[in-house]
């Protein structure tokens, strides 16, 4: 089966706003996200590309834009059910002040249980990208072999719940798992199971330096509902 090349989206206005945008339209790459999707091309440099795929939202069609620019044979197909978790009423709303709800620990501690308020699951979140998935694979297995590369930007709770189903891992445990925007995690199928790759890859380590605020590798904290900034 082949192998899937997840890319969470580049940094957008609303990581570094603090913001949950969720499905809010509208919410584009700042500079630094524009940068690391401008990079995206010589990342996958050398690697043959069966399909690209992307979420309908604008931040993840604007960070596949200069990777189909620099393959003109490359066509962009827009998969609804990798869109973002719907967050209901939370979205819009500033993550500082939604640490306050008693929601939040659910979500980060038995996310599988959570339900957002007027929006979904993270339990049918995780269900309806991972059918995407399986059904991609399908698809380009059959139009260009099962030894195929393909990619397929998302955001970063799906792209963690895909990750912790390649890995058999109960959703409860998906908070464990972190990806920058526009880091690269690759999922080879088989068909008796996936193996993962490459996890949350940047190219660099600046998420490891310690933070002023005692933030940085091995620091104890939350996971962002959504994906988070990324190192600055």
């Amino acid at each position: 089966m082949p192998t899937l090349i997840l890319v969470r989206h580049g940094r957008s206005t609303a990581n570094t706003a603090g913001v949950l945008s969720g499905r809010t339209p509208g919410v584009a790459l700042d500079e630094r996200g524009a940068a690391q999707a401008a990079a995206l091309p010589a990342r996958l440099a050398g690697i043959p590309l069966a399909a690209a795929v992307a979420s309908p939202l604008q931040r993840c069609q604007e960070t596949l834009r200069p990777l189909l620019d620099a393959r003109p044979a490359l066509s962009l197909a827009t998969e609804e059910r990798i869109t973002e978790c719907d967050y209901g009423d939370w979205t819009g709303r500033k993550l500082a002040e939604l640490a306050d709800e008693s929601l939040m620990e659910v979500v980060q501690q038995h996310p599988s249980a959570a339900v957002f308020p007027g929006g979904e699951s993270l339990r049918a979140m995780q269900a309806r990208a991972v059918a995407a998935v399986r059904d991609w694979n399908a698809r380009v297995e059959e139009t260009a072999g099962a030894e195929a590369a393909y990619v397929m930007c998302a955001h970063g709770d799906i792209i963690k719940s895909l990750v912790a189903d390649a890995l058999g891992l109960h959703l409860d445990l998906f908070q464990r798992i972190s990806v920058e925007p526009c880091s690269l995690t690759v999922i080879r199928y088989t068909r008796l199971r996936p193996y993962l790759v490459r996890l949350g890859d940047t190219g660099d380590l600046a998420s490891l330096v310690p933070r002023e605020d005692g933030g940085g590798a091995g620091a104890e904290r939350d996971a962002a509902v959504g994906g988070g900034a990324g190192a600055a």
